[in-house]
């Protein structure tokens, strides 16, 4: 009972009684006593009314216990009381009392029956707690008798169970603990096995168990041991890293990066990889220079051990450039090779290990992702690294040694291991190798112009030593068949080198395989080019002008049969101007006296060219090799095959095209009506000025004077040395050829050396044929940018080959036939005759008889040198046009003709045609419109002459003078003839 007024006690809780008591002294007055709460309650009140009284009590009295209302009244007083207000006010005050404390006491009453009731469970509740501790006091008793009686001698045997568990699990940690005391030995027995992962495996279950006991005193000295050994294995796994470089073992490098795997160390693995790739790199070609400059210095006391690489290159010998160049190429592809098998390895491994992965694995996958991830990136970065340093040792080495005095083959060998090099480079990253294009680009410049000063001075002593004989060539010779042309049936890109290409021709139907595919598991590309430099032996000469006795018979049993003959000779002519052919039937006869035009049917119709020829278009085949090989210096190596031919072509026409000596024929007039004497080279500007046959195109003259001024060292041949430029644009030019004193142009028998410029001429053509053939490769390899120089050789210098027969035969057929001779018979022909005369004049039988000759000679000609159906028809046209212009000049230095001496002109050129058309196939009759209407314009009465005047400016001023004078001065007066020559007098005046 104590203990529930004392919780009542704690929680504030007083009787009725008890808080009544508490009441302030003036709370206590105003509190209504019995009696008076009696009258209270006996009082009928309204509780409507009541309940209005308590609400009109002001809220200041209900805010808290610490309210002082005798204050809070007392200052509500007015300054000036009034008792009866104040009489008012405190029944008013006593009214809300009265009503709060009737309230109250209702209140307490109303609860009056339920504190009685909770008083009583609050002593049933004290009895009940003195029964519990009785009951707790006999718990407590008993149970001290029975720890006396039985739990300790229980306890105790727990207590030496747990003991025996204790030291048994003490005994094997030892036990544990001695094993890894042993596991020193087992680890150096793996690494001696390069058991790599098995040994990081071992050592890290022996720290994990270490750490497990780190509690023993003894396990310390362990831990730092273990740890030790695993520096050890990471040393020497590192080691096994670097070999890989070098040799790549599949196995090998299987356990060494499952390795660095377990170790944790993926990405620092691939760091210290391409470390070692680079030094491979230096170490590699460091060793094998160093090996060929010991061995090529032999006794000589040099510290090559201590020179830089770049040093060390420039003691290399001209003969080891090469062994040493393949050693370096074939050394560095390991070395790539190495790289690219390691990027397989991981791009395998990849594939194997994407698996799906399971959710508690997604953790690990994580971190494995990104070592992936940055193994994929350092590798992809680290082919363009290698492939840089590569490119620097081989910079070094190429730049290293002046190749300028390289033999050709030699030097082709190294542009092909370069070229190999950088396909090597482009399939191993894709890169465009412009650090080793630059290097070889500048060592070719520099070899090619040395190589190419000295071909020409070679090519000048050729033509000087050159006796224009003919080289017998077998009738298919085309310049395939030459060694130098071999590169172009490979049809391969200029990347590609050529031991390559004649590797990858074997196989043709197979897909090619890149370099890296075809030596993966052993070979090595750098071994092919010595292979395939064993060349094939040439069949490209004839025996004695004849591939074989039976193809000298078939030339003749063959000579019926039109089925070898080309087109163009089947047809009566064609039109050199237009090119068109007559539209009419021909005749086999016609065909057959075709065939007879050209002077060939002794011999085969094989190409005609000299051994300089030859040697022209070797030298064109080695410069395209390296063109072919180096595209970068393509257009120095073009520019210096077009000089090759400018300067045969120049040479052919300083040996033959010029005549410096007088030709005994007439002044004869030109198309224009210029008087034009013996032909004769004035100068450079001047280059050949004829009898108005437009011998030399103004193309032609143009590109004569470009070579002469671009190409041909005037110095030497002047006495006014130093005037024509720098010593430094000499360098580029080459002196002026000499025709050899073995070669006779003078002689009449042999037609003026007609054999030796027939085969200058026909060498010239056949060799502009080739390039013209040679045109669409030599197209693919120029820049765009310099394509333009290739199209002008083309259009202004090859196709004017041809245009040389013009200028070298028209000397030929200048002295071939005497024309001189002619005009005195001419002159001594009497005209001014009064009958008509039916036998021709014996100039005319003269004038064929020496075509006869002529014609003899061009058969005796046709025995030593083919001469084709071109040249025949040019010298048949040079001829007939002088022998035409020679007629029309001897009846121009008529002084007296009739009609009947007129018309003997019209009969002596008549005879002269029926004849000359027995003896030539050459249709039409060149310059024969030129005669007739000279002869015609006898009949012209004086208008039709002065017109004739004006529409025929190809007659000379004489040749019109004798007209008017001649023909036409008996039949008009002085005035009149006057007034013609004046008229062919304004014509000539622009001309002078």
């Amino acid at each position: 009972m104590q203990k529930i007024k004392s919780l009542m006690a704690r929680q504030g809780l007083k009787s009725p009684q008890e808080s009544m008591a508490d009441l302030s002294p003036v709370e206590n007055l105003r509190i209504p006593s019995k009696e008076e709460l009696r009258e209270l309650r006996e009082q009928p009140i309204d509780p409507l009314a009541e309940q209005e009284i308590i609400n009109s009590i002001e809220e200041v009295y209900f805010s808290n216990d610490s309210f002082d209302m005798v204050q809070h009244e007392l200052e509500k007083l007015p300054p000036v009381l009034n008792l009866q207000e104040l009489e008012e006010y405190r029944d008013k005050l006593k009214r809300q009392q009265a009503a709060v404390s009737k309230k109250v006491a209702d209140l307490i009453l109303e609860k009056q029956p339920a504190y009685v009731k909770e008083l009583e469970r609050v002593t049933a509740l004290q009895t009940n707690l003195q029964l519990a501790a009785v009951i707790c006091t006999n718990a407590r008793r008993q149970l001290s008798v029975a720890k006396e009686g039985f739990t300790e001698a229980s306890l105790g045997l727990l207590a030496n169970q747990r003991r025996r568990h204790l030291l048994t699990g003490l005994l094997k940690s030892l036990r544990t603990i001695k094993t890894l005391q042993r596991t020193d030995v087992r680890l150096s027995e793996m690494l001696e096995e390069e058991d790599y992962p098995g040994a990081i495996q071992l050592c890290l279950e022996c720290q994990k168990a270490a750490s497990t006991f780190k509690h023993y005193s003894c396990i310390s000295e362990l831990n730092s041991k273990l740890q030790d050994t695993l520096e050890q294995i990471e040393e020497q796994l590192d080691v096994a890293l670097s070999k890989t470089c070098k040799h790549f073992d599949v196995s090998h490098y299987t356990k060494v990066q499952l390795a660095y795997t377990l170790l944790g160390k993926t990405q620092t693995a691939m760091d210290q990889l391409h470390m070692h790739f680079t030094q491979a790199i230096h170490n590699t070609v460091f060793q094998v220079v160093l090996g060929y400059v010991e061995l090529c210095a032999g006794n000589a006391d040099t510290k090559f051990q201590k020179m830089q690489y770049k040093d060390l290159c420039t003691h290399i010998t001209l003969d080891s450039y090469i062994p040493c160049l393949t050693d370096l190429c074939k050394a560095l592809w390991e070395v790539m090779l190495s790289y690219h098998r390691t990027m397989q390895w991981h791009e395998e491994h990849d594939k194997q290990e994407s698996t799906p992965i399971p959710d508690d694995a997604a953790a690990g996958s994580d971190e494995l992702v990104v070592d992936r991830s940055y193994v994929k990136k350092k590798l992809e970065h680290g082919l363009t690294r290698i492939w840089q340093d590569v490119q620097l040792k081989m910079k070094a080495y190429i730049l290293g040694t002046d190749m300028s005095n390289f033999k050709y083959d030699d030097f082709i060998v190294v542009l092909d291991v370069i070229s190999r090099l950088m396909q090597v480079g482009e399939e191993f990253c894709g890169s465009k190798s412009e650090v080793l294009q630059e290097s070889i680009k500048r060592q070719s410049i520099n070899y090619f112009k040395n190589y190419h000063r000295a071909r020409l001075e070679e090519l000048r002593m050729f033509l000087e030593n050159e006796t224009w004989e003919l080289c017998p060539v077998k009738s298919n010779f085309n310049i395939a068949q030459l060694h130098e042309f071999r590169f172009m049936g490979q049809c391969r890109s200029p990347s590609v080198s050529p031991s390559r290409q004649a590797a990858s021709l074997t196989s043709p139907a197979e897909k090619e395989l890149s370099l890296f595919q075809e030596y993966l598991q052993e070979g090595n590309p750098f071994e092919m080019h010595i292979e395939h430099k064993e060349e094939e032996s040439e069949d490209v000469l004839a025996s004695n002008g004849y591939e074989s006795d039976e193809l000298e018979k078939s030339v003749y049993q063959d000579y019926d049969s039109d089925s070898d003959v080309p087109e163009e000779l089947k047809q009566d002519y064609v039109d050199e101007q237009t090119g068109d052919a007559p539209l009419k039937s021909v005749s086999r006869e016609t065909i057959r006296s075709k065939k007879r035009s050209d002077y060939s049917l002794n011999k085969t119709n094989a190409p005609i060219l000299t051994n300089t020829t030859l040697n022209v278009i070797r030298l064109v085949g080695k410069y395209m090799q390296m063109m072919n090989i180096l595209k970068p210096i393509a257009f120095d190596v073009i520019h210096c095959v077009s000089q090759l031919f400018d300067y045969y072509l120049y040479a052919v026409y300083t040996f033959f095209g010029r005549n410096d000596m007088p030709v005994p024929s007439p002044s004869l007039p030109t198309h224009g009506g210029r008087e034009a004497g013996t032909a004769r080279v004035v100068g450079p500007a001047c280059l050949y000025e004829s009898s108005g046959l437009g011998l030399i195109s103004s193309r032609l003259r143009t590109t004569l004077n470009r070579i002469q001024e671009s190409l041909i060292d005037m110095e030497t041949v002047g006495e006014n040395a130093g005037v024509h430029g720098p010593a430094e644009d000499r360098k580029e030019k080459v002196p002026s050829p000499h025709l050899s004193h073995l070669v006779v142009l003078t002689n009449s028998g042999t037609l003026y050396g007609l054999a030796q410029r027939v085969v200058a001429t026909e060498s010239l053509v056949f060799l502009a044929e080739q390039f013209e053939s040679l045109q669409s490769h030599l197209d693919t390899m120029m820049p765009a940018a310099k394509k333009p120089f290739l199209q002008q050789f083309y259009s202004q210098t090859v196709s004017t080959a041809s245009e040389l027969r013009k200028p070298i035969y028209w000397i030929v057929a200048a002295k071939a036939i005497d024309y001189e001779q002619m005009l005195l018979l001419m002159a001594g022909v009497k005209w001014d005759i009064r009958e008509i005369m039916s036998q021709h004049n014996v100039y005319v039988d003269v004038l064929l008889k020496e075509f006869e000759q002529f014609n003899n000679r061009l058969g005796d000609v046709s025995r030593h040198v083919r001469i084709p159906l071109p040249v025949s028809n040019v010298l048949w046209e040079h001829c007939i046009r002088l022998a035409n212009r020679t007629l029309v000049e001897g009846y121009a230095n008529v002084k007296k003709c009739s009609n009947e001496g007129r018309a003997l002109m019209q009969l002596d050129f008549q005879q002269f045609l029926i004849k000359l058309e027995k003896l030539t196939d050459l249709r039409p009759i060149p310059d024969k419109e030129f005669v007739e209407v000279y002869i015609k314009a006898y009949y012209l009465t004086e208008n039709d002459m002065e017109q004739f005047i004006k529409n025929h400016r190809e007659y000379s001023m004489k040749q019109l003078a004798n007209l008017v004078n001649v023909c036409l001065g008996s039949h008009i007066n002085k005035k009149a003839r006057q007034k013609l020559l004046a008229a062919i007098d304004d014509i000539d005046r622009p001309k002078r």
